[in-house]
């Protein structure tokens, strides 16, 4: 946990994986993040697998160095108490569907009104200037819409979802990045910043920055960047097993074809233009899969390493957990005290010069509320009072407060 945000409070009404990731990195960066759930919790708890203690991977990867309050939005009583946390804030981070946050009263303009230095952002499913503002968004159906799951159809194959929460995540990153920002240009202007970051938009750019291709320049010309949509851009079989190998440069590609004793491909007229070796990728990737099939991986491995042509072996989920590099980071060692975890997913910037402190637990649901509800004025019995309504949830480790 790194101290560049201290003093800045963001205070996060989001569950699952998007807004919780974009808040995770900006805690990680030493904001005080207070994370508002249902009184029943962020569904994230409750996903399997889960540890014998009832803690969820994937909530505890999403949420540490956070403080929890739980409140009952449906009720005034609950709905003012977020309102004096987001008057005393300097972000509010929501996921909700825009009409959803309008209903509770939460939206930009009551917010910003309440707040004028606030950075209000909401991630969301479709931006609110197009035709699917409406829609329910999850992971699966945004990598359908922006062009992602359809990407193999362009190689031959059926549509695809990527294997991983990628629309939430790519999004997170997006959002942390929007804010952090923000928070530097209030600096001198002094004012607050409405910030919408919708998935589709998001991943449509992250697809199309490489895939506008041509119809960059053109009207009528087909996006699609060739060299990515190629049947033979993929991991080389070896005599044992699989490689992914990248000749990228001229000289790459000349060491590469020299050690497998195909000169010849080098003397083409075509080879020593990068526009026109871009055309012939497919022919090139075509004789290097042929070679590859000679030799065994570690072979292969040995003698890119001397070539200094970029590769490495296909890893799998169960091979990163002992990969030596991130061994030797400390990669999935837990930073945070929570006994229940014996790795963790870490923040994977490095930053030096500046001080590091330990990580803090995710926290139990409603963990902070009798703090917070102390530093938003209310009485001890008052909190007590509704919590026994239901209105906000104390932890089991301050229920007796």
């Amino acid at each position: 946990m790194l101290d560049l945000l201290k003093g800045v409070r963001v205070v996060e009404l989001s569950t699952i994986v998007l807004g919780p990731m974009a808040g995770q990195i900006l805690a990680d960066f030493g904001a005080e993040v207070v994370k508002v759930e249902a009184p029943e919790g962020d569904l994230a708890r409750y996903v399997d697998p889960r540890a014998d203690t009832g803690e969820s991977a994937m909530f505890v990867n999403c949420n540490r160095n956070k403080r929890s309050i739980a409140i009952d939005l449906k009720t005034a009583e609950g709905r003012e108490v977020l309102r004096r946390l987001v008057a005393r804030a300097d972000v509010f981070l929501h996921n909700m569907r825009l009409a959803a946050i309008d209903r509770l009263g939460f939206g930009p303009a009551e917010m910003c009104a309440l707040n004028p230095r606030l950075i209000y952002c909401s991630a969301i499913g479709f931006g609110s200037r197009g035709p699917y503002a409406a829609r329910p968004a999850y992971d699966d159906v945004i990598q359908a819409a922006s062009g992602i799951a359809g990407l193999p159809v362009h190689i031959g194959g059926e549509p695809a979802y990527v294997p991983g929460v990628i629309a939430d995540k790519i999004a997170a990153l997006y959002a942390a990045n929007a804010i952090a920002m923000a928070l530097y240009g209030r600096r001198d202007s002094g004012r607050g910043v409405e910030i919408e970051v919708p998935m589709f938009e998001v991943l449509s750019a992250f697809v199309m920055t490489e895939h506008l291709a041509a119809a960059s320049f053109s009207e009528t010309a087909a996006p699609g960047y060739q060299r990515l949509l190629n049947r033979q851009r993929r991991p080389f079989q070896t005599a044992d097993g699989w490689l992914a190998v990248l000749p990228y440069t001229e000289a790459h590609w000349r060491r590469t074809f020299a050690e497998i004793g195909q000169d010849d491909v080098v003397r083409q007229p075509w080879f020593a233009d990068a526009t026109d070796r871009s055309r012939h990728a497919a022919q090139m990737y075509e004789v290097l899969a042929a070679a590859m099939l000679t030799r065994s991986t570690d072979d292969w491995i040995a003698t890119f390493q001397r070539l200094d042509v970029p590769h490495s072996r296909v890893s799998s989920l169960q091979d990163l957990l002992t990969d030596p590099h991130l061994e030797a980071a400390g990669f999935f060692q837990p930073t945070d005290p929570l006994a229940a975890r014996v790795r963790s997913v870490p923040q994977p910037v490095t930053m030096r010069g500046i001080e590091l402190a330990a990580d803090q637990a995710p926290p139990e649901l409603g963990a902070d509320t009798g703090a917070l509800m102390a530093e938003l004025g209310y009485a001890a019995a008052d909190t007590r009072d509704l919590a026994a309504r239901g209105i906000v949830r104390l932890a089991s480790t301050t229920a007796e407060m």
